[in-house]
C-alpha cells in the first residue's frame, strides 16, 4: 500500500482531496499534517477520521523535528503540499506569516523528501504567480510576475521546489491552479463569503467596479487533475490546471443571488484592493493533451455550492463570529449585520 504524506489536509482543497484520493484508491494510505490554523478544521474530515487508511498529524511543515519524525516513520511515497497562508488581502497586512510557511516550509518538506527518497514531491502552486494579463492566457513557461506577497510566497516555493528537481534530481511536479470553489471552503474567500452572507442579508463587499475576472475551478476537479498528473505527469514538469470558466467578480455575484433568490440590494461596492489584478487566465493545453479535462460546468457546480452552504450553517455560522466578525469589519469597512 503507498502512502500520501497531504500537507494542509485540513484545508479546503487538501481536505476535498484527502476524501477524493481515498475513495478512489483503495490501495492509499494518507498522512495528512496539518497546523489548523484558522483555516484548518478538523471537521472538514470528521467522516473519515475513524478510516483506517487514514492518520492526522498537528504539526507545522515547517518545523523540521515534526516533518523528519513522520517521515522516518510514515515513509511517505508521495508528498502533495496544499500547506500554505491563501488569503491574498491577509497577506497585505501579514506578510511574514505568507513568506514562513509558504517558503520556508516548502524547504522543510523538500530537504526531508531529498533525504528520505521519495518517489514524488508535488507542490500545489497558484495561477497567481503569473501576475496579471489583459489578453490572451499564460503558458508554464511564461514569465512569472507576482503582485501580492501572497502570489509571492507562492512563486518562491514553486521555483524552490523545481530547484531541487534540477539540483538534487528530486522528482517534483508543481502544479498552477485557477480559482477554487466548492464545499468546506474558508468563508473569507469570494463565493462562500457571498453565499453565507447572502443567506443572512448581510452585505456582499466587491471590490471596485467588479469587474476584474478570474477562471473558477471546481474542487472536485481540481482534486482528478492532481491524481491525474501523479499518474501521467513528468518529473521536472509545471501543469496549469484551470475550469475554462473566466468570469467578472460582478458577474459571480449576481449569480449566487439568482440562486438563493435575493435582492441585488445587498451588493456593496467597496473601495478596491491594493494592487488588484485584474485578469488571470490559464493555458492549459498542455494538460489537456495529457487527456484529463474537468468534469463539471460551471453553472451545476455552483448551485451545488451555493446548496452545500444552505444545508451545511452548522459548518460556517461558527465560524463567522467572533474574530471573523471584527475581520470584516475592518477590512471591508462595513458592519457585518445591518443592526
Amino acid at each position: 500500500m503507498k502512502t500520501c504524506l497531504i500537507t494542509g489536509g485540513s484545508g479546503f482543497v487538501g481536505s476535498n482531496f484527502v476524501r477524493h484520493i481515498l475513495h478512489k484508491d483503495s490501495d492509499c494510505r494518507v498522512i495528512n499534517v496539518d497546523k489548523l490554523t484558522y483555516a484548518g478544521n478538523p471537521a472538514n474530515l470528521c467522516d473519515i477520521e475513524n478510516d483506517d487508511r487514514y492518520t492526522f498529524v498537528h504539526g507545522d511543515i515547517c518545523d523540521p523535528e515534526i516533518i523528519g519524525e513522520i517521515f522516518r516513520n510514515e515513509k511517505p511515497d508521495v508528498v502533495i503540499n496544499f500547506a500554505a497562508e491563501t488569503h491574498v488581502d491577509r497577506s497585505i497586512g501579514s506578510p511574514d506569516d505568507f513568506i514562513r510557511t509558504d517558503v520556508f516550509g516548502v524547504f522543510t518538506l523538500l530537504e526531508a523528501s531529498k533525504q528520505y527518497g521519495v518517489s514524488l514531491f508535488l507542490q500545489v502552486s497558484t495561477d497567481e504567480v503569473y501576475g496579471s494579463i489583459d489578453e490572451g492566457s499564460f503558458q508554464e513557461h511564461d514569465q512569472l510576475l507576482p503582485s501580492s506577497p501572497y502570489s509571492a510566497s507562492k512563486a518562491g516555493g514553486d521555483r524552490l521546489a523545481y530547484s531541487y528537481y534540477v539540483t538534487y534530481n528530486l522528482p517534483v511536479i508543481i502544479t498552477r491552479a485557477s480559482n477554487n470553489y466548492g464545499p468546506n471552503q474558508y468563508p473569507e474567500k469570494l463565493i462562500p463569503l457571498f453565499v453565507t452572507n447572502a443567506l443572512e442579508n448581510r452585505p456582499l463587499p466587491v471590490y471596485g467596479d467588479g469587474k476584474n475576472v478570474r477562471d473558477w475551478l471546481f474542487v472536485n476537479d481540481h482534486c482528478s487533475a492532481i491524481v491525474f498528473i501523479i499518474k501521467n505527469g513528468e518529473n521536472g514538469e509545471v501543469y496549469n490546471v484551470g475550469g475554462s470558466n473566466e468570469l467578472m467578480n460582478i458577474e459571480i455575484t449576481h449569480s449566487i443571488l439568482e440562486h438563493l433568490g435575493k435582492d441585488e440590494e445587498l451588493i456593496q461596492y467597496v473601495e478596491d484592493r491594493k494592487g488588484h489584478d485584474f485578469r488571470y487566465s490559464l493555458d492549459c493545453s498542455k494538460l489537456r493533451q495529457l487527456g484529463w479535462e474537468p468534469e463539471h460546468s460551471f453553472p451545476e457546480a455552483l448551485a451545488e455550492t451555493v446548496d452545500w452552504y444552505k444545508s451545511n450553517e452548522k459548518w460556517w455560522k461558527p465560524i463567522k463570529s467572533g474574530e471573523f466578525r471584527n475581520y470584516y469589519e475592518k477590512h471591508y469597512k462595513l458592519p457585518y449585520a445591518n443592526e
